[in-house]
Order: structure tokens, then C-alpha cells, then sequence
């Protein structure tokens, strides 16, 4: 699999009180400014970058007016080889999709779109902030079919505190009539620094362990039964059709990042920007020692449903998983949250839900 490029869009038209990635309102000085920023770094790749997947992430890239959205794709193209790129993905709000930027983003050589859906029920978009309806979810849905994606993933969050179990489970299955190649069902987390984390300091929103986890196992049954296989996490999809950009940052492999608050890793070095505008800059960078860096290999990969071959990660990293970590992952095993098979590793189905404690022990 070769690199990925990631391009951060900070902008969005309301922020979600849910959420911690960093965005702004599209002011013409911040989108400006942002725009010199982004030529100069992809200016900066080095040379002889050929990446196989383009993601464009935000914040919201359709909150940009569409001559910006054709400007950026075009500033894109223009630095890189985009005809080699075999898999380019954009994100979307349904509320900021319209058909002449649906159509901008198809000819600009984006083939796959993200669209935050979120919730199939006004109500539960209300409570998470969202500035889109229910209806445009398959207005956005339409759209994108009818501009010639033929690949089209959905984003649902579960486990919204006052949320009815049913009421999620309607979500799903709304998301499913609309036969997307991917979905990706979230759990609502509160992240600091969000007004979600103040209503949970003051005691007025607390999540439902419980019933976020019951919530997550029927989704995987529903989706796996529906054909969408479950191979990470958080991530579903038909066959041939997961996330290459994704399966880049999971299988441990190369990828450069611009924008505000983008991470890169390659050449052995590992970097970030700082979260800010209208100049941000490198705000890190730490080159990990070879056993460092296979530790954390490790626990990416094993956010994939399939974990890891044995054979498969020395090749990756040059180490023996059981050198690395054999006796933690006996412990894990013993507990029942990792399968250890001669020749394979994996989360066992009790660890998915509760992975980061697990992950946390192996790196």
C-alpha cells in the first residue's frame, strides 16, 4: 500500500458541542489565509510523493463556497500525480452538500464520499448539535449518487445520552435502506474542552456504559448480517470497499498531512500542526526507536477486526510480536480480550468494545 495525503478543512458553520477537532467559522481572512498555508506545504512534499489515497477531513469541507472547494481540489491536483490516487475521499455535512458541489468534487477527481449523517431522527440531530435535518441525509445521499459516486459511506454516532435504544436502532436501519458501501458507527464520547464535557461536569449529560455497549453489539450483528463486514472497530463495509486511506493509518504505513492540526508520519519521523489559524506551524516531532514504533504498529493494526498475521508483522516492522509483547498479550489472552492463534493475533469480540484499556497494555 503506498502513502496517503491528508488535508485538513478547519472550517465548519456551527461547531458540534460533541466535538473536539479543531474547525472555525469560514471567515474570507481565516479561508485566505488558510488557502496560502495549504499551497505552501504541498508546495513542501517531497519529492518523488506519489500518494495512493487523498482524504480531505475537517471541520467540514463542503462548508467552503464551491469556487473554494474547485480552487482547493485544483491547488491538490496540481502537486500531486491525482490520476495514480486510487482512492480520494471527501467529507460532507448533508447540510453543506449541494448538487454543483457534489459534481465540483466528482470532476475534481474525489471518488468516495463521507457523509456525516450522524442520526436518522431530528430529535437526537437537535440534541448533538447538528445543523442538518433528517431529510437531508438522503437528500446528500441522493445527491452524491446522482453526481456518479459509487462509493458513499455514512457516519452514525451511538450511545447519545436521552437517546432510546429503538430510536438508534431505526437510525441504523434507515442508514442501511440507503445501501451505502460503508458505515461507520461512532460512540458518543465526551471529550474535553467541549460543552458536552461542561453539561457532564455539571452533571446534566452523563453517558450509559451499558447501554452504549448494547447498543454497539446489535449494530455489528445488523450490519454484518446486512453484508457490511465489520473489519475495524468502529468501521463497516461491503466487500472491496473499505477505507484504503484508513487501512494507511491501521496497517502502521506512510502519510503526510496538511492544514491545521494534521499529523504525518514518514521517513521514521512522526509530526503535527498546531490547531490554529491564520498561520499554524509544526508543533512537534519525534523520530521512535524501531521497537517503539513496532509496539505502536501493533496496537494500531489491531483496531482491525483481522489483527495481525504473524508473518505479516515482521514484515511491517522487523519484529516478533511475541518478542515485543508476549507476556502482556498472554495476560490479555488469559482475561479473554485477545485471541492468540499460532500465526495470528486479534481482539477477541468482548475486548471491541472496551479496546482502548486492552491497546493501552500492549503499547
Amino acid at each position: 500500500m503506498g502513502p496517503g495525503l491528508y488535508v485538513h478543512v478547519p472550517f465548519c458553520v456551527r461547531k458540534c458541542p460533541y466535538c473536539a477537532f479543531f474547525s472555525r467559522p469560514a471567515e474570507p481572512e481565516l479561508v485566505a489565509a488558510w488557502f496560502r498555508g495549504i499551497a505552501d506545504e504541498l508546495a513542501r512534499l517531497p519529492a518523488g510523493f506519489v500518494p495512493d489515497t487523498v482524504f480531505i477531513g475537517g471541520g467540514t469541507p463542503t462548508a467552503l463556497a464551491e469556487d473554494d472547494l474547485e480552487r482547493l481540489l485544483d491547488v491538490i491536483r496540481a502537486r500531486i500525480a491525482w490520476k495514480n490516487v486510487g482512492e480520494w475521499t471527501c467529507e460532507t455535512n448533508p447540510g453543506t452538500l449541494t448538487p454543483a458541489k457534489a459534481l465540483c468534487l466528482k470532476k475534481g477527481g474525489v471518488n468516495r464520499l463521507s457523509i456525516g449523517a450522524q442520526s436518522f431522527t431530528d430529535a437526537t440531530l437537535q440534541r448533538l448539535g447538528r445543523i442538518h435535518a433528517a431529510a437531508e441525509n438522503r437528500a446528500a445521499v441522493a445527491l452524491a449518487r446522482a453526481a456518479g459516486f459509487d462509493n458513499v459511506g455514512l457516519d452514525v454516532i451511538y450511545g447519545v445520552p436521552g437517546v432510546a435504544r429503538e430510536t438508534f436502532l431505526a437510525d441504523v436501519e434507515a442508514a442501511l435502506s440507503l445501501a451505502p458501501e460503508h458505515v461507520s458507527c461512532y460512540c458518543l464520547e465526551i471529550e474535553p474542552g467541549t460543552p458536552f464535557a461542561d453539561r457532564a461536569r455539571a452533571g446534566k449529560l452523563a453517558v450509559q456504559a451499558d447501554e452504549q455497549r448494547a447498543q454497539f453489539d446489535w449494530a455489528r450483528q445488523r450490519l454484518a448480517a446486512g453484508g457490511w463486514a465489520h473489519y475495524e472497530i468502529s468501521n463497516f463495509a461491503k466487500p472491496g470497499r473499505e477505507c484504503r486511506h484508513n487501512l494507511l493509518y491501521w496497517s502502521g504505513g506512510e502519510y503526510l498531512g496538511v492544514g491545521p492540526a494534521a499529523h504525518s508520519h514518514w521517513a521514521g519521523v512522526r509530526w503535527g500542526n498546531s490547531p490554529e489559524l491564520p498561520r499554524w506551524q509544526r508543533s512537534f516531532a519525534e523520530k521512535l526507536e524501531p521497537a517503539a514504533k513496532a509496539r505502536e504498529t501493533l496496537v494500531m493494526g489491531l483496531r482491525r477486526i483481522a489483527g495481525w498475521g504473524r508473518a505479516e508483522f515482521r514484515a511491517a516492522t522487523g519484529f516478533d510480536y511475541d518478542e515485543l509483547r508476549g507476556r502482556e498479550m498472554a495476560d490479555q489472552a488469559a482475561k479473554g480480550m485477545l485471541v492468540v492463534e499460532p500465526d495470528r493475533l486479534r481482539l477477541a469480540p468482548d475486548a471491541l468494545f472496551v479496546s482502548d484499556s486492552v491497546l493501552a497494555d500492549l503499547v
